[in-house]
């Protein structure tokens, strides 16, 4: 039998190999994952394309819901916070505190940030904190896709921040670590079923297996935290 099909935004591709080998293993069927930026998963969702599952942000997975694209309810699977990187061996700023990391973000030549919930959060943050019209010209916001820590590692972009399980893999960077609790932003990513897949009672096996007990161990090696 062919295996089930997905689509998910890039921040949960890896953990999502690893969940869908190990669901296999316990005796579920195959699961092949497409990872994509989320804004053009969800787009290619409500274009028509057919899945037997998406995995999300909740938000949007809310809305494929609320549009008829997705079948209620949604399954929480995990939680993703932000974390802060820089190329290898560059210099490291401090960013144990919020007065830190907002003064290294003063002082970076230049700053990127994902599209999608981190980056909509952190636009925020900086026009919460009074800097976004100051630093505005040294913002580089990467296609839908490509992981920011990429931009890091070629030495594109000076300073990071993206959801920390993409940044955990990716060679050539230094990961400072995660945003300090006072300015951190967990995002829940969520997964709903195809609204018109023939398989709905395997993909919900497959989504009631990704928030089992069995699975919290695999979500924290991928930095992130059961849902």
């Amino acid at each position: 039998m062919s295996p089930l099909t997905g689509i998910s935004s890039m921040a949960t591709k890896a953990v999502l190999a690893d969940l869908a080998a190990a669901f296999t293993r316990s005796g579920g069927a195959e699961v092949a994952i497409e990872s994509v930026g989320g804004v053009d998963a969800a787009r290619r969702v409500r274009a028509g394309e057919r899945y037997d599952l998406v995995v999300l942000a909740s938000k949007p997975v809310d809305q494929l819901i609320a549009e008829g694209h997705l079948a209620a309810p949604r399954v929480d699977v995990v939680r993703s916070g932000i974390a802060v990187a820089v190329r290898a061996g560059a210099s490291r700023p401090d960013v144990g505190s919020e007065a830190a990391v907002k003064e290294a973000v003063r002082r970076a030549k230049s700053v990127s940030y994902s599209t999608g919930p981190s980056g909509d959060y952190l636009a925020g943050l900086f026009e919460r904190w009074g800097i976004a019209a100051e630093i505005a010209a040294r913002i580089v916001v990467p296609p839908p896709g490509r992981p920011v820590g990429s931009l890091v590692a070629a030495g594109e972009v000076e300073l990071g921040f993206q959801q920390l399980s993409e940044l955990l893999s990716l060679p050539g960077i230094d990961v400072l670590g995660p945003l300090p609790d006072a300015i951190q932003h967990l995002t829940t990513f969520s997964a709903g079923v195809g609204a018109h897949t023939a398989r709905a009672d395997q993909a919900r096996r497959f989504l009631e297996f990704l928030r089992s007990p069995a699975t919290a161990d695999i979500k924290r090696r991928h930095g992130m935290e059961p849902a």
